[in-house]
């Protein structure tokens, strides 16, 4: 994480020990001749880009500090290659895009966050790909949404913001089986958003992902500067990928990139480890708590899906890994439950020292959110209610305050109620 992997030559990297920052929008051609190669090259696969640094045209194209981010984001994931983006959105945008055409359809987890459902249910369609969703933690579930005109699988895991996980590894045999013997052009192809996890916790492409999407505005950004997204998987996509970003215009700056590349990623490991010690602390504390009715955090021997968490949430030395989020919801019926928990993340937001009422999450900062009526707004009110949002269920994510902190501040406020 903190050096990288520094072997595809995009700068010379003999005499700086920090990546530079480019600032160009436009680079200065010596001749005709190098312009025209440098196009030709551009997002070509026959391009053999090891013996020579890349021809850089054009911002919108290729600079070289996006391309050192997108060679360690690679790196990081167990990938051949990344390409990012503008935002997260962008990236699942691309990721999608370029893997799907008219009359193709999605298959998703019947949980999303609530831009991507609103992207899969009101954009794509207009371009004639279609979505089903389903429960991707069921076989049968699966089978009955799965057709013939299904090219793609998506889901997040863990899922935004129930926690709930999805077996990688078991998925990818069920769509070779629903799809046995197909040719490539043909193969049910599996994104994956890891957003929640990062790389550090999770690698999807070793589990069978053909892509993974991922915002960088999050954990690997780190401390909600920046926006940023990416797409990481076969050397395949790195063209099509390209293409996409240069004529639909997704692009991350450099200005954006230079903190993720310098300050995030480097630092990620350090981040999760803390983050992920206090949120165990911190779950654990309230699943005791007399007025919390429920706590879903993959690192609690409680959590339903706790031995799958032990398998696919994997540090790189091979350590349990179960992220820094938590979801949690009050004790009471429906309309009693909702009532307190806007009257707890109120006094939160006026008196909590180390807890901040925001959404995002990942940041050095803990932040706290109700999802069903901020984040996720955007799914219907019966789809939220049967997929597992319930009015005043809690997203928390953990951050690097002294776990000793917020646990206070979550008791004073929970007092409130």
């Amino acid at each position: 994480m903190v050096h990288g992997n520094l072997d595809l030559k995009k700068w010379d990297f003999d005499h700086h020990i920090v990546p530079p920052m480019s600032a160009s929008t436009a680079y200065r051609l010596g001749s005709v001749h190098r312009g025209a190669k440098g196009f030709v090259e551009f997002a070509s696969e026959e391009a053999d880009m090891r013996g020579h640094m890349p021809i850089y045209i054009y911002d919108r194209l290729d600079e070289p500090t996006r391309s050192m981010l997108e060679q360690n984001l690679a790196y990081a994931e167990g990938g051949e290659t990344a390409v990012t983006f503008a935002s997260g959105m962008a990236a699942i945008s691309a990721a999608l895009g370029v893997v799907t055409k008219t009359g193709d359809e999605i298959l998703a987890h019947h949980t999303l966050y609530g831009c991507t459902y609103s992207l899969l249910t009101n954009w794509l369609p207009r371009f004639g790909v279609n979505v089903r969703f389903a429960d991707l933690r069921d076989e049968n579930s699966f089978n009955e949404a799965v057709n013939k005109r299904t090219r793609v699988v998506y889901f997040e895991t863990p899922v935004n913001p129930t926690l709930d996980l999805i077996d990688i590894e078991l998925v990818r045999s069920w769509m070779d089986k629903a799809r046995p013997g197909s040719e490539s052009k043909d193969r049910l192809m599996m994104i994956v958003d890891n957003t929640f996890a990062t790389p550090f916790c999770q690698r999807p492409l070793t589990f069978g992902a053909d892509l993974v999407a991922q915002s960088l505005t999050k954990d690997i950004g780190g401390f909600g500067t920046d926006m940023g997204g990416a797409v990481i998987g076969a050397k395949a996509f790195h063209g099509p990928l390209l293409m996409y970003r240069k004529d639909f215009g997704g692009v991350l700056s450099p200005k954006n990139a230079w903190p993720i590349l310098v300050y995030g990623l480097p630092t990620l490991a350090t981040r999760m480890v803390n983050q992920q010690k206090s949120a165990l602390k911190i779950a654990q504390w309230l699943e005791r708590h007399p007025k919390v009715g429920r706590v879903r955090y993959p690192g609690l021997e409680s959590f339903p899906q706790y031995e799958l968490a032990r398998k696919q949430m994997t540090s790189y030395d091979g350590k349990f890994a179960p992220c820094s989020m938590i979801y949690f919801v009050l004790k009471g019926d429906e309309k009693s439950a909702t009532e307190c928990a806007d009257r707890f993340m109120d006094y939160i937001a006026s008196s909590s020292y180390s807890i901040t009422l925001a959404v995002s999450l990942g940041q050095i900062r803990t932040l706290i959110e109700e999802p069903y009526s901020m984040t996720h707004s955007a799914l219907p009110e019966e789809v939220k209610r049967g997929r597992g949002l319930e009015p005043g269920g809690v997203r928390l994510s953990i951050g690097l305050e002294d776990w000793h902190d917020i646990i206070e501040d979550l008791r004073v406020a929970l007092e409130q109620i």
